[in-house]
C-alpha cells in the first residue's frame, strides 16, 4: 500500500469538501446532535471558508492518497493564521483526520510526519494542536508522538461549546 502525501491547491477545493466533511462526519456524527453538525460542516467547509484557507500563504493543506482516492488529509498553520497563540515560532496542527476504513493502516502517522518534518523546514521551536476531551484515540496518538498538555479552549461545534486539550512538543 503506497500512500501519496501532495500539498493541496485551489484546484482541489471540492476533493477538499469532501474529504473533511466525510472525515469529520465519521469522526463526530455519533458524539453531537445533527443540528450541531450541520451547522458546524456548513460553516467550515464552505467555498468560500475553504477557498481563502487555501489561499492563505501561512496555512498549507495535504491529501493522504492511495491509488488516486483521497483517503486523508492534513492542515498545518504558521504565524497569524494559527487559530490561537499565534507565535512565529510554532506550527498549528489544525487537522489530521483519516477516513475510518483506512484508520489503523499508519495514515494518521504518515501525514503527521509531514507536519513535523514541515515545521522543522519551517525552524519552529514546537508544535501545537487542540484535541476535544473526548476524542481518546486522537489524545493517545498524540501522546504516543510526545505531545504534553498545555491549557485547555472552547472550540465551538455548532451551537455548542466543547474544551480542547491544548497541546505541544517542542522541536
Amino acid at each position: 500500500m503506497e500512500i501519496v502525501v501532495r500539498k493541496i491547491h485551489l484546484v482541489d477545493l471540492s476533493q477538499l469538501q469532501k474529504i473533511g466533511i466525510s472525515t469529520f462526519s465519521e469522526t463526530f456524527a455519533e458524539h453531537n446532535t445533527k443540528e450541531d453538525l450541520e451547522k458546524y460542516l456548513k460553516e467550515s467547509f464552505a467555498s468560500e471558508k475553504l477557498s481563502a484557507e487555501l489561499a492563505n500563504p501561512n496555512a498549507s493543506f495535504y491529501f493522504a492518497v492511495l491509488n488516486e482516492e483521497v483517503i486523508g488529509y492534513l492542515k498545518i498553520n504558521f504565524g497569524n493564521a494559527q487559530t490561537e497563540l499565534k507565535d512565529n515560532k510554532s506550527v498549528e496542527i489544525e487537522r489530521i483526520y483519516v477516513l475510518q476504513a483506512y484508520q489503523g493502516k499508519k495514515i494518521g502517522q504518515l501525514l503527521y510526519n509531514k507536519a513535523i518534518e514541515i515545521a522543522r523546514e519551517y525552524k519552529a521551536s514546537y508544535v501545537w494542536l487542540g484535541v476535544w476531551e473526548e476524542n481518546h484515540k486522537a489524545l493517545q496518538f498524540y501522546k504516543k508522538n510526545g505531545f504534553v498538555p498545555f491549557d485547555t479552549h472552547i472550540f465551538k461545534l455548532g451551537n455548542d461549546e466543547q474544551t480542547d486539550i491544548m497541546m505541544k512538543k517542542a522541536l
